[in-house]
């Protein structure tokens, strides 16, 4: 209720010309990292990625943000054998075919974050509450109060993907574990770790350099954001995960690539260009000027 009353405010004020979306975003930055940014001359990663935002070139953001639209950037990359198989797909709530799924599969919104429907049985699936959080989902307009305007440009509908087996995933991991890749321009640097999900509750995190050398220093935890239990394995096939990441990311000066590994397989989960809208306050500040330092912006000229 209280993030409803927030954005009718901001969508107000935005109307009314006293908001706009830097402004918006500069807000976010102080309530999330307690100090003002400095996004027309940005050092650290969070700063660039706004600068990006609001300075840069983002005419594909739309396409690579839209979780149905982006499969088609993945064919074209030549990496459709690492798509998660698509179920269905469904502009409107009344259009989703029930008897067409499977027992079990994955729903969620093409625009949105954090919104997911895991399915792991559908006979007990409570699909009138399934179907009222899409509803509510659809129509609340995502990136508003983010300043991640990409996102007004993305035809909003609802997908449901094969359920990927997590069963045999590395530490025992309740939940299968997201290799997150940071690229800058092409050329991986880190990979986050991301395990033993527990809804929005909490998760493990980890982070690794690309020869899988563990840096705990990079990070801040929380409630949220917790140490691994123990440091994560290598994975066998890092090198395709590290050659995947480099094919989807080249041309941008910072990406993030989700990938998943089931059974020597690997899966693309999402790519990022605004990793937590561009207001990370799980890293350190001197981790955050280092990835900074390797986000090389195209021009140094502020668009008008």
């Amino acid at each position: 209720m209280m993030k409803s009353l927030i954005l009718f405010f901001v969508q107000l004020l935005m109307t009314l010309k006293v908001l706009t979306p830097i402004r918006v975003a500069r807000l976010k930055y102080l309530y999330k990292l307690h100090r003002w940014p400095d996004f027309e001359h940005p050092k650290d990663i969070n700063e660039k990625i706004n600068w990006i935002k609001f300075y840069g070139d983002t005419s594909l953001w739309p396409l690579l943000a839209d979780k149905y639209r982006v499969r088609e950037y993945v064919k074209n990359c030549g990496l459709e054998d690492c798509l998660v198989p698509l179920i269905g797909k469904w502009d409107t709530v009344d259009e989703i075919d029930w008897d067409s799924l499977p027992q079990q599969f994955v729903m969620k919104c093409n625009n949105g974050s954090g919104d997911v429907v895991v399915c792991t049985d559908k006979k007990i699936l409570d699909k009138e509450r399934t179907l009222q959080h899409f509803r509510k989902t659809l129509q609340s307009p995502y990136g508003i109060l983010t300043g991640e305007e990409h996102y007004k440009n993305i035809k909003p509908c609802i997908i449901a993907e094969e359920l990927l087996d997590g069963s045999t995933q590395p530490n025992e991991s309740q939940s299968l574990v997201d290799y997150k890749i940071w690229t800058f321009d092409g050329k991986p640097e880190f990979i986050f770790c991301y395990s033993n999900r527990h809804h929005k509750y909490y998760c493990e995190i980890g982070v690794y350099d690309c020869d899988w050398n563990a840096h705990p220093e990079y990070l801040c935890y929380s409630s949220h954001y917790i140490p691994e239990h123990k440091l994560m394995p290598k994975p066998t096939c890092l090198n395709d995960m590290l050659n995947i990441a480099s094919r989807l990311s080249k041309g941008h000066p910072q990406m993030r690539v989700d990938l998943y590994e089931v059974n020597g397989h690997i899966y693309i989960g999402e790519l990022t260009l605004t990793s937590s809208g561009g207001y990370m306050s799980h890293f350190k500040q001197a981790f955050l000027d280092k990835m900074g330092e390797l986000t090389v912006l195209p021009t140094d000229k502020i668009r008008e």
